[in-house]
Parts: C-alpha cells; sequence; structure tokens
C-alpha cells in the first residue's frame, strides 16, 4: 500500500514552510517512526517520521522546496523486503550498466510507495528549505532513521522514513524552498537497493575526493573551509562522508599535531592567487537580516553605556563555584547574574517590561527573558520563562537547555515565542561595547560586554 508522506498541519500565522534536510532518499528502506525529514519554518524544525516500515518510493519535494501544511511531498510503500528474483535482476543490470546500479535497484524494491513529505510548520513560519538530504535515491534506510533537514528561519526539522525501506525518488532537492505538507520524496516500503546498489554505492564512494559521493550540504560545507573531501573519513552509510564528519575533522585539524600536514601542502597553491567563493544564505541568516533592517527602520532606539564594577560578583562566583557546581551538577556562570539583576529592574521599573502593540503599549506582570545564543545558522533567542520563580541553578540549567536546543536546531516553538526583554552578552566574544539591536515588539535589550 502508498503511503503519502505530508507536511504536518502549521500553525495559524504560518504560511509555509522549507524542507530542510532529507535523511533517507527515494527506494531506502525505514522503519516506523524513523525521521525521514526535517522541515523549517521561521522558528521550529519539524520531524517528519515514517507511519509505517517500508520503502521510499518517491521523493517528491527536495531540500530546500517551499511546501505548504499537510502537502504531500513524498510517497512510502509500505510493505517488506524485495523478493530475491528483483534482486538476481538488479545484479545482471549492475553487471551491464554498473555505474547505474543503484536507481534500477531502487525501482525493482517491493512494497507500496509513500509520499515523504514536508511536516506542519508553526503558525508564523510560511515556507523552509531543504538542507540536507542525508540518503540519496535507491539507499537503504531503516525505520525512524533521518531521511532529511528542513530549515526555517529558527530551527531544523528532521524528517524520518516511516518504515523500513528505500528512497525511490527526491522530488526536493537541497536548497529548494518548500510548504508544509509538501511532497518531497517517494519512498518505497521493504527491502529497498538489493546488495549491488550497495556496491555500486561503495565503488562510488570509495573515492573521497569525488563530488558525486557527497551531499550538496557537505559539499558546501567542505567548499566553505577548503576542506580537501579526499582527507575526511567518513562515517555514513558505505563510507560516505557526512557533515559531522568533516566538523570532527576541523576540529582536529585545528590541533597543532593535525595542522603540520595541511602546512606542508600549502605551497602547492599559486602564489598570489585570488579566488572567490560564492554561498547562499539560509533562511536563518536572510530573517535575520530583515528583521534586524526593520527593527533599525521602524523603532527610535538609543544606546546608552554604563560600567559595572565586576568584582564583588566574581569575587562571590569564585568563592561558590566548587560548591555550586558539586550540588546543582551546573557551573555558576555571569548569566545567571544578569538574569537576576534584569528580572529585579523589571519589577521595579514596568515601562521596561513591556511589548508595543499597534498604537497600544502592553505591560506584563510576569518575567520571561530572551537569551541572546549564537549558532552555526545564526542568532536565536529562546525565552527564559518565570525567570522572577527561578533561582541561580535553575537559570543556568535552563539557559544551558536552551543553548544546547538552539544549536541542535530543536528549540520548538514555544521555546522561541514571547520575551519581554532580552539579554545578549557580547562579552564572551572580547567586544568592548556595542549597539545591540532591539528585539521588537520589545521596548529594550540589555547588551553585556568585556569584563
Amino acid at each position: 500500500m502508498t503511503i503519502e508522506i505530508k507536511v504536518p498541519v502549521l500553525p495559524e500565522s504560518v504560511a509555509d514552510a522549507t524542507i530542510a534536510t532529507w535523511h533517507v532518499k527515494a527506494g531506502d528502506s525505514v522503519k516506523r517512526d524513523q525521521n525521514l525529514v526535517d522541515i523549517e519554518t521561521d522558528k521550529v524544525v519539524l520531524e517528519v517520521v515514517a507511519p509505517a516500515d517500508g520503502v521510499i518510493g518517491e521523493i517528491i519535494d527536495e531540500e530546500g522546496a517551499t511546501v505548504l501544511g499537510e502537502q504531500v511531498i513524498a510517497k512510502l510503500e509500505e510493505g517488506g523486503a524485495a523478493p530475491a528474483k528483483s534482486e538476481s535482476k538488479s545484479e545482471s543490470k549492475a553487471d551491464a550498466e554498473p555505474a547505474k546500479a543503484e536507481a534500477p535497484a531502487a525501482e525493482e524494491a517491493s512494497g507500496e510507495t509513500v509520499d515523504i513529505k514536508v511536516p506542519v510548520l508553526p503558525e508564523s513560519v510560511a515556507d523552509a528549505t531543504i538542507a540536507t538530504w542525508h540518503v540519496a535515491p535507491g539507499e537503504k534506510v531503516s525505520r525512524d532513521q533521518n531521511l532529511v533537514d528542513i530549515e526555517t528561519d529558527k530551527v531544523v526539522l528532521e524528517v524520518v522514513a516511516p518504515a523500513d525501506g528505500s528512497i525511490a525518488e527526491v522530488l526536493a532537492e537541497e536548497g529548494t524552498t518548500v510548504t508544509a505538507e509538501e511532497v518531497i520524496a517517494k519512498f518505497t516500503e521493504g527491502a529497498g537497493s538489493s546488495a549491488p546498489a550497495a556496491s555500486a554505492s561503495e565503488e562510488s564512494s570509495s573515492d573521497d575526493g569525488d563530488s558525486d559521493a557527497l551531499s550538496p550540504s557537505v559539499r558546501r560545507l567542505l567548499a566553505e573551509k577548503g576542506v580537501d573531501p579526499a582527507k575526511v573519513k567518513g562515517s555514513g552509510k558505505n563510507g560516505r562522508i557526512t557533515k559531522e564528519d568533516v566538523e570532527q575533522y576541523l576540529k582536529s585539524d585545528s590541533k597543532p599535531a593535525a595542522a603540520s600536514p595541511a602546512s606542508e601542502e600549502a605551497p602547492a597553491a599559486p602564489a598570489g592567487e585570488r579566488s572567490e567563493k560564492r554561498v547562499p544564505m539560509t533562511r536563518l541568516r536572510k530573517t535575520i537580516a530583515n528583521r534586524l533592517l526593520e527593527a533599525k527602520n521602524s523603532t527610535a532606539m538609543l544606546t546608552t553605556f554604563n560600567e559595572v564594577n565586576m568584582k564583588p560578583i566574581m569575587d562571590l562566583r569564585k568563592q561558590y563555584q566548587e560548591g555550586f557546581e558539586k550540588r546543582h551538577g551546573i557551573r555558576l556562570g555571569f548569566m545567571s547574574f544578569y538574569v537576576k539583576a534584569v528580572t529585579e529592574a523589571l519589577k521595579r521599573f514596568p515601562e521596561v517590561n513591556a511589548s508595543l502593540d499597534g498604537d497600544d503599549i502592553v505591560y506584563h506582570n510576569y518575567f520571561d527573558i530572551s537569551i541572546a545564543v549564537s549558532t552555526p545558522r545564526g542568532l536565536v533567542t529562546p525565552v527564559l520563562k518565570d525567570s522572577d520563580t527561578l533561582g541561580m541553578a535553575g537559570i543556568e540549567k535552563g539557559i544551558k537547555e536552551l543553548a544546547i536546543k538552539g544549536r541542535d536546531g530543536k528549540l520548538s516553538m514555544a521555546e522561541l515565542q514571547g520575551g519581554n526583554f532580552t539579554i545578549t552578552n557580547g562579552g564572551i566574544f572580547g567586544f568592548l561595547m556595542s549597539t545591540p539591536i532591539l528585539n521588537p515588539p520589545q521596548t529594550a535589550i540589555l547588551g553585556m560586554h568585556k569584563i
């Protein structure tokens, strides 16, 4: 039976979304509840999981495609493994056309074809972008395996395989703008790719320098960082290089021991060479740019600077750091002091604990603090709710949890919505001073700088 994979229902204020990442490809075997695709809205990343065991029959919308709520983005073929007869046919085809072995294998996969769709996007998100496909057409996948990441302006959604199977077809490539429930791939349930397909995949991925063996997102990351793919050891299926492999390589390469081989090869680049590279902006970065410009153009911002003696706080922190960490399992940072101070200030000056709504000023009798978090994808401002009810340990734990989720693209809409006042800490980058931009509709922001 063919099951349609759809974009989840989007929240009220969200018109569309973007397919960020497919974690499977057409022909891949997947298992029930396996993440098939990530669909990104302006705020969060939605994961679409496989509704049953099967094979990705067809991906209708590729990564980067804009999709709408409940749009069919892929098809899942519910069922078991491909018959042995089909495998033998694939083998004979593989012998005749080794370069095309993967495609016939996917075609021969048994089971129903279902649609892989963009998940339902949050309210304020109109569309999303397909960021990364983690599988290719014909590749086997297991239920709940992440197929694709879909990026919105704020978060990354993962779409998982609905069942064991394989991706039959990817319909929306990386970089495509998609809307909620748009079909981005076809999924065939069952065994998925046969042995010849795997062999072909292994053969193509054995040459790490072959860009065809890399996903578009990995190729883009390699290009951005200037890394030779031949130097990166792939941990993905059949030795395929993943984004995590590249990031791990960059971490190890930054160490002195790993730097010498790179320096030996440096003379290979022509002296005085003038090169450029063009990389498309992510949805998040475009949204950040647009909103900051809008804030600058629509508000009369005034920045004031004050010098504060931090020595008493530093002494207090030093005195209680060890005991605090032993008791609460988390380090005592400066942010908890900042949040506490801001919360008390908002109580004393309710004019600042307010937001603008058209011609009205809304005064809040609760204290939700937006915390600016720098992530590889850009700046996000998750909200620490009811800060007045939290102790120092609760604040530190809350901020750490939000920061981790932000960097992993796992923040929910609830964690990103609201916020009465924002704190941004440019001091971690060594800034002496800066002029933070308001986070509308909030009326004030606090920028902490170098101590």
